[in-house]
């Protein structure tokens, strides 16, 4: 059985700053440093950032006053950093640079009064956050669709002044499928210059759709909480392989390799490339035949920490 390795996979550059910031400020400070929700959607990170003193909370009232709190890669939305001023807590945000550009899009939609459909998933931290940067004092609306199904059922006020943003970790061929019921519907929609999906999904989900036509199974190392993570295990199913998401190597089921001439390993986003070289290991044991290629394909994209951190 040939083991086959996405490249490039794991870690992004929002993900690589998000968990420096934690570092570096329980670095500077000392523990414990409060993060509201889990920093980045992985286990094995949130549980390393935990041991090194990271607090991980649900909401902002379980911070102590004047506290040190770090907000995640998924952002928040204004009202939150509104009650973060108010009851004097020492912020440092680690939200993903390519999230404040779909946050500063639908803020100037919203200055400028037009509505806004937001292509995502409901209750997700990125797309809570989105929701919560509309402001509706100029008489428009944001609008979150799940579907091409909700898009075509869309019922607006002012049909021409509508514009359009995504979560940032969807499929691409699954946001494409509503973004188009929603031009259909809305000949004068308005999208972004740049596509709102981030570089590294687009990249991951490209590798994965050619791993899945070369592979028979296909496991992707990523937590169950990761939106970019089951993405892929999709995509790759969708592609005819078989796909499992796991965690890690311990999670790995013998019986999924019986007659299997070739499995694929990916990684979301989040997931750390040690993750990835366990599961190979693990593959290997069970009679996996590794090339030894190098294992990650270098992006060459990077963003800095924030001013007062470097």
């Amino acid at each position: 059985m040939n083991i086959e390795l996405a490249r490039p996979r794991g870690f992004c550059a929002g993900v690589e700053r998000a968990i420096a910031i934690v570092e570096r400020v329980i670095e500077r400070f000392g523990a414990p440093i409060y993060v509201r929700h889990e920093v980045v959607h992985n286990r094995t990170v949130v549980q390393q950032l935990r041991d090194k003193g990271a607090i991980f909370v649900q909401e902002l009232d379980e911070v102590p006053t004047g506290a040190r709190v770090i907000f995640s890669a998924h952002g928040v939305a204004a009202a939150v950093e509104e009650e973060a001023q108010q009851r004097k807590l020492e912020v440092y945000d680690a939200t993903c640079p390519l999230v404040t550009k779909v946050h500063l899009q639908v803020a100037r939609h919203a200055k400028e009064g037009r509505d806004v459909a937001l292509i995502g998933h409901a209750g997700h931290p990125e797309v809570e956050g989105t929701l919560g940067r509309y402001q509706e004092e100029q008489g428009g609306k944001i609008h979150l669709e799940e579907s091409a199904a909700a898009a075509e059922a869309l019922q607006i006020d002012q049909p021409d002044g509508l514009s359009y943003a995504t979560q940032t970790t969807l499929s691409m061929d699954d946001a494409g499928v509503v973004i188009n019921a929603l031009k259909a519907r809305f000949p004068t929609l308005q999208g972004p210059k740049r596509d709102d999906i981030c570089y590294a999904t687009q990249n991951r989900q490209n590798a994965i759709k050619e791993l899945a036509a070369a592979c028979q199974v296909v496991l992707v190392v990523g937590s169950a909480n990761s939106s970019n993570s089951n993405r892929l295990r999709e995509i790759a199913q969708s592609c005819g392989a078989r796909a499992y998401l796991i965690d890690e190597a311990a999670e790995i089921e013998p019986l999924w390799f019986d007659g299997v001439e070739a499995v694929g390993v990916s990684a979301g986003a989040s997931a750390p490339e040690m993750l990835v070289e366990g599961v190979v290991e693990r593959l290997q044991q069970l009679g996996g035949s590794w090339s030894g290629e190098p294992l990650v394909k270098s992006e060459e994209v990077f963003f800095p920490l924030p001013v007062e951190l470097r």
